[in-house]
């Protein structure tokens, strides 16, 4: 399995979709099936049925998964491609734009 160019705490912009050009925080990646939520992002209306932990129930808005594919790396406040490089015996990421190193 090839590694995700997206990790956990990433900010990133959607390139294609109905949030097509709006910016947001990566709240959990699944690898598996190469899907990002972006806090605020494709936003969803849930109707929940009132439970234990939810004695009311009600419709709820919440974020829904992105295709990876769908998000691009912001990077010192541009968008950017991300690329890997092995640094000093460890593979980093690397913005395509500058070639800086990212994390």
């Amino acid at each position: 399995m090839a590694t995700m160019k997206i990790k956990k705490g990433d900010t990133v912009k959607v390139i294609a979709g109905k949030d097509n050009g709006k910016e947001g925080k990566v709240v959990s990646v699944d690898q598996k099936n190469s899907k990002v939520v972006v806090e605020g992002i494709n936003m969803v209306t849930k109707h929940l049925k009132p439970s234990q932990a939810n004695q009311n129930g009600g419709i709820i808005q919440k974020e829904a998964p992105i295709d990876a594919s769908n998000v691009m790396l912001m990077f010192k406040g541009q968008p950017t491609r991300v690329g890997f490089k092995i640094e000093k015996d460890k593979k980093v990421r690397v913005a395509k734009k500058t070639g800086d190193v990212i994390d």
